[in-house]
C-alpha cells in the first residue's frame, strides 16, 4: 500500500507542477519576455502579475522541460485557468505573442518616435537612433538627405514586443516609398526639387497646419516667399533648434545662430524638421496658387492670409485682440 501512496503522491506533485490551473482576474493578463531576461526574473514577473500561483512549481516545471534557456522574446496573453505547462510551451514556441498598436503621428521628430516605441514595445531607443544617419535605407534617388528625419512615414503600426530596431526603421521607410510613387516623383522633378527639398517643405507645412484644407495654402505662401527672395520666417524651423532648451519661442529664439533658423537665413533649411504626413507631402508637391505671402493664426487652429504687409498687420491685430479676449474670459 505504501508504494501506491508514493506513486499517488508523485502523480499529485507532477500534476501540481505541470497541470494545476492558474486562476486570476481580470482575464486575460499580459506579460513580456525581454531580450536577456532570466527565467527566474520571468517567474517572478508572472507571480507578481498574479498569472501563476507559485514561482517554485513554475521554476521546477521550466527546469524539467529545459525551457529556461529557450524563451522567445515577446508580449504574451494568458487567460485564467492556464497551466504552467501551457505557459511554458507558449513561451518556448512564441505561440501566444500579441502585437501592440502604436500611433506615430505626423509632425513628430525621429527621436520622439524612438521614445514612443521604447515605451510601447520595449525597443532600444539608442539602437533605433543609430540608423538615423543611414540614408542608404531611403532607396529613392536623388534624395540628398543627411539623415532619416522626414523619411519615416507617420502612421498607426502594429509591432511585436522588442521587434528589431532596424526592421522597424526599414518598415517605416518602406511605407514612405509605397506612398511616394512614380507620379509623385515625376511631380517633384517638374518642380525642380530633390526629395530632401520636398520633405523639408512638407515638414514646415506640417509644423504650421492643423487643418488639411489649409496645407496647400500654407505651402503656397512659402513657395511665394522663395520666389520673391524673402526669408521663410517659419516658426517651426526655429523650434527645431531651441526645443531642447526652451518651452516656447521668444524674440531671442528668432536670433539663434543655426542654418535651420529661417528668420536669419534665406531659402529652405538643410533638411526636414520632423516627419511629415501624406497630406503635407501632397501640399508641398501641389501648393495652392495665390498671391499670399503672410499668414497668422486666428486662435482657432486656422490662419488669416495676407497679400501684403499692411493687410498682414491688420490680421496680427485681430489675432492679438482675440487672444486678449480669450485670456479675459478665463479670468
Amino acid at each position: 500500500m505504501w508504494a501506491i501512496g508514493i506513486v499517488a503522491a508523485m502523480l499529485l506533485a507532477a500534476w501540481s507542477v505541470f497541470y494545476l490551473p492558474n486562476g486570476f482576474e481580470p482575464s486575460p493578463k499580459f506579460i513580456t519576455v525581454s531580450k536577456g531576461q532570466s527565467f527566474s526574473s520571468l517567474a517572478d514577473s508572472l507571480y507578481d502579475k498574479g498569472i501563476i500561483n507559485s514561482t517554485l512549481t513554475f521554476k521546477l516545471a521550466g527546469r524539467a522541460l529545459g525551457v529556461t534557456q529557450r524563451m522567445r522574446v515577446g508580449k504574451y496573453s494568458f487567460v485564467s485557468g492556464v497551466t504552467n505547462l501551457e505557459i511554458l510551451e507558449d513561451i518556448e514556441g512564441g505561440l501566444s505573442t500579441v502585437s501592440s498598436t502604436v500611433a506615430l503621428r505626423e509632425g513628430v521628430r525621429t527621436r520622439i518616435f524612438a521614445r514612443i516605441l521604447k515605451r510601447h514595445i520595449g525597443i532600444d531607443s539608442a539602437r533605433f537612433m543609430q540608423f538615423y544617419r543611414d540614408t542608404a535605407l531611403i532607396g529613392i534617388y536623388p534624395h540628398n538627405a543627411a539623415s532619416l528625419e522626414g523619411y519615416l512615414m507617420p502612421d498607426t503600426y502594429s509591432f511585436f514586443w522588442q521587434d528589431d530596431e532596424r526592421e522597424i526603421v526599414q518598415r517605416m521607410i518602406t511605407e514612405f516609398r509605397e506612398f511616394f510613387v512614380d507620379s509623385l516623383q515625376q511631380r517633384m522633378r517638374e518642380l525642380g526639387f530633390d526629395l530632401n527639398d520636398v520633405l523639408t517643405m512638407a515638414s514646415i507645412v506640417e509644423g504650421e497646419a492643423v487643418y488639411d484644407d489649409e496645407r496647400p495654402i500654407i505651402a503656397g505662401v512659402y513657395y511665394n516667399r522663395l520666389k520673391r527672395r524673402m526669408r521663410l520666417q517659419a516658426d517651426p524651423t526655429v523650434w527645431f533648434v531651441v526645443s531642447d532648451t526652451s518651452k516656447r519661442l521668444t524674440r531671442n529664439s528668432l536670433k539663434v545662430d543655426s542654418p535651420y533658423n529661417t528668420y536669419l537665413n534665406y531659402g529652405l533649411p538643410p533638411g526636414p524638421i520632423n516627419n511629415p504626413g501624406r497630406q503635407s507631402i501632397i501640399a508641398a508637391l501641389y501648393p495652392a496658387k495665390h498671391n499670399y505671402i503672410y499668414f497668422v493664426a486666428d486662435n482657432n487652429g486656422r490662419h488669416r492670409f495676407a497679400k501684403n504687409y499692411e493687410e498682414h498687420q491688420k490680421n496680427v491685430r485681430l489675432y492679438r485682440k482675440a487672444r486678449e479676449l480669450a485670456k479675459n474670459s478665463q479670468k
